[in-house]
């Protein structure tokens, strides 16, 4: 499940921290929580993701940092797979939006649109058909009704 996004014509530290409050805004918001120390947060070894503001916003959330290598293509491949379906499904296709990218406000909107579609309506085979959303709630479900 995307649980965070941002789009910008700038690679800055924004590019990657407003995603981090996002997904941690988005599971308190949704009642899953995230606890000090129950993250890691895996990148690529990027600028924004070493920059002194980012690792001090991981540290200060207790979030553990891992750097991938550099020149590894398997080191990030799940993400590289939800980007490649990015890409080809919102940015190159007309579903989410109609003739070409004028402004980063029109990538935002069909980007916050197939996160939507992503998250709630798309059936993913690796997942029994069905969504993201569908199974986090059965995990959740399944994982309390063990702890009672």
């Amino acid at each position: 499940k995307i649980v965070g996004w941002h789009a910008s014509v700038k690679r800055d530290v924004e590019l990657v921290d407003v995603p981090l409050r996002m997904a941690l805004w988005r599971r308190g918001h949704e009642g899953t929580p995230v606890g000090r120390d129950q993250l890691i947060c895996h990148s690529d070894a990027g600028s924004q993701y070493t920059s002194v503001r980012f690792t001090e916003h991981l540290r200060l959330e207790g979030i553990r940092p891992s750097v991938g290598s550099v020149g590894d293509a398997y080191d990030n491949a799940l993400m590289e797979t939800i980007n490649g379906l990015y890409k080809s499904e919102c940015i190159r296709t007309s579903v989410f939006h109609d003739g070409p990218w004028k402004t980063i406000a029109e990538v935002e909107y069909a980007t916050a649109s197939w996160v939507e579609w992503y998250n709630n309506r798309r059936l993913h085979s690796s997942l029994g058909m069905i969504s993201p959303t569908e199974f986090e709630a059965a995990h959740y479900a399944d994982t309390q009704a063990v702890a009672d």
